[in-house]
């Protein structure tokens, strides 16, 4: 374990977006998606950057207790004490709208339908995709 000044064992976990902060607690682990799978961090844990995708953030034990949060696309720093998630979109599960979501995805099919062969056009409906898929899961809670 890191050497400092929080000999609890546990992380200082932050979750902001550009319009409010949706946590400011204490965990034993979070897991977290990146854009290369989902990553678990523990106190003590080498310093990380890492790009966020979309899916759960799941924060166990600790002033968070077991909690889920939908999240879509940022950063995350890991520190040997503290976690900060700036994501550009984060939710609680009761939060999200389900409909719109459904919405989004039908709405991605019909991008990659029209992609015809430009590729980025591909990579935006799987984009869209994705996020649907992700929220729809969490609001279901299929994670």
């Amino acid at each position: 374990m890191a050497e400092g000044t929080n000999n609890s064992g546990l992380l200082k976990v932050r979750l902001v977006t550009p319009d409010r902060v949706l946590l400011d607690a204490t965990a034993e682990a979070v897991e977290l998606p990146s854009m290369s799978g989902y990553l678990e961090a523990l106190y003590g844990a080498a310093p990380l950057l890492s790009e966020l995708g979309a899916g759960e953030v799941r924060l166990h034990g600790g002033s968070a207790g077991e909690q889920t949060f939908f999240v879509a696309w940022g950063f995350v720093e890991v520190l040997p004490e503290r976690v900060t998630i700036l994501a550009e979109t984060a939710l609680h599960p009761e939060e999200i709208d389900v409909a719109g979501a459904q919405a989004e995805l039908k709405h991605s099919q019909e991008l990659w339908n029209e992609a015809g062969d430009e590729q980025a056009k591909y990579d935006v409906a799987n984009k869209v995709a994705r996020v649907a898929e992700e929220k729809l899961a969490s609001a279901q809670g299929k994670h």
